[in-house]
Order: structure tokens, then sequence, then C-alpha cells
């Protein structure tokens, strides 16, 4: 039976990265006039959600986001969710139409070919190995919450060994919303892993379930309370993916 997964899950990463690709060159013009000007942000961002929903409907994913509760329109926020597989971005897209987000991801990712070109014009890059960067991205994020966007930070920092179900989080995440007093908004990405995990051989077409979690008021916040605020999020995340593992 391997002998037959095996080339299938080849094929299905290549299709993947295929889908990645052909959007962005088809869209081409259209994503590189909206980076031109930080203030048409919002006009990228639509196209990265179309980009998104290609790449998920190609795949063969069929998604359902649950909100506890409705968003305020015009409010920013602070977007974090666990991190599991390389579709994470393009469901983080998909979840939200009425609020432009920013990513703060790694700079590694902008050395890929054509994507990385679009990732560190919009995203807000750091090198976690240097304090300098991690300072940077503070004045980064409050002039992009300024402008109305909201931030999206995956807290793990990186995505964990296939057998962990959910890494210890960093406090930048936490420190960024106390410190901007700006509403933090859990999610779970419940299938993520089973969908296109990082392992090569693994993958497959089905369902991808997110639930948003209550928002959470930072304006009480002191910086001293981030460590306590990382570990009631984790706590969250936690619990719901050890209980529908249970289900």
């Amino acid at each position: 039976m391997k002998i037959i997964k095996y080339p299938l899950w080849v094929l299905y990463r290549i299709w993947f990265y295929m889908l990645v690709t052909l959007p962005i060159l088809i869209m081409f013009p259209f994503l590189f006039l909206s980076v031109l000007k930080q203030k048409w942000y919002p006009m990228f961002f639509r196209l990265a959600r179309i980009w998104a929903k290609c790449i998920l409907v190609g795949m063969g994913y069929f998604w359902t986001v649950k909100h506890s509760e409705p968003l305020v329109k015009g409010q920013s926020y602070v977007f974090v969710a666990n991190h599991t597989s390389m579709a994470d971005i393009m469901l983080m897209l998909v979840a939200f139409k009425n609020h432009p987000f920013v990513f703060i991801g790694k700079k590694e990712l902008a050395k890929i070919p054509i994507f990385g070109f679009f990732y560190k014009r919009t995203c807000i890059l750091v090198d976690r190995s240097s304090p300098e960067s991690r300072k940077a991205v503070f004045i980064r994020a409050q002039n992009r919450i300024k402008q109305g966007s909201s931030i999206c930070i995956f807290p793990e920092g990186g995505v964990p060994e296939e057998s962990v179900v959910l890494d210890r989080f960093k406090a930048g995440a936490f420190r960024l919303a106390i410190n901007h007093k700006v509403p933090l908004v859990p999610m779970t990405f419940f299938d993520n892993k089973k969908r296109l995990s990082y392992t090569f051989f693994s993958g497959s077409p089905g369902k991808m379930r997110v639930q948003v979690h209550p928002t959470i008021s930072t304006e009480h916040l002191e910086i001293e309370d981030t460590k306590e605020l990382s570990e009631e999020v984790f706590s969250l995340i936690s619990n719901s993916l050890e209980a529908d593992l249970k289900a």
C-alpha cells in the first residue's frame, strides 16, 4: 500500500507548490501595484485572499470557521493560532475578510522565489537571533496598527516536531498586544497537520476547521502580565486540541 502512497504524496506536494506559484504569476501585475505603497495594503490583502482560496480549493480542502463572537469593524487585533502546516498562512487569510492583517514571520521565508518577493514587502520580518530585529518589530507593528491593520503571529515561533501537539509560546505576540493595548484573538486550527504537515510523505484532501475563540481585552493589562496572558492562551488552545483528539 505504501508503494502506491509515496508517489501520490510526492505528486501532492508538487501540486501544492504549483498552486502556490501559478496564482502569483497570473495576478503578478496587480500584486506588484498593490505593494508599491503601504497604504494600498488592503488591496494586496484582498488579492492574497484570492491566492489562498485558489490553493485551498485546488488541494481539495474545505474549511469551516466558527466565531465565538463577532469582531468589531475597524478595530485592529492581534491574531494568534497554533502552527502545524504549510497551509496555515492560507487558512488564516480566508478566515478573516474584513480585518486586513500583517503577518510577523521569520526573515528566512523571504528567500523563497516569487513568494519571497511579496513576503518581504508586505510582512514584518524578524530575525529571532537578533535582539535589535525583535525590537524593530514592535515599531513596525505599531505603525501598521496606526494605519488600521491587524497583526498575525504564530506564537510557537516555528513549527514543532510532528509528535508535539502544541509547543510553548514565545512572549512576543502577547507583549505586542499589551504594549499597544490591542485586543487579542486566539484561534485553534484542528486539522492542518493532517492536511499538509511539514513531513514530506503525508497529506490529503479533507476538512480544515477553525475555532475563533472569544476576544481577550488587553486594556487593563501591564507588561508584567505578559506571561500570564501567554499561559492563558496556551491553555485555551491546548485544551481545545486535546478535547478534539478525544472526541
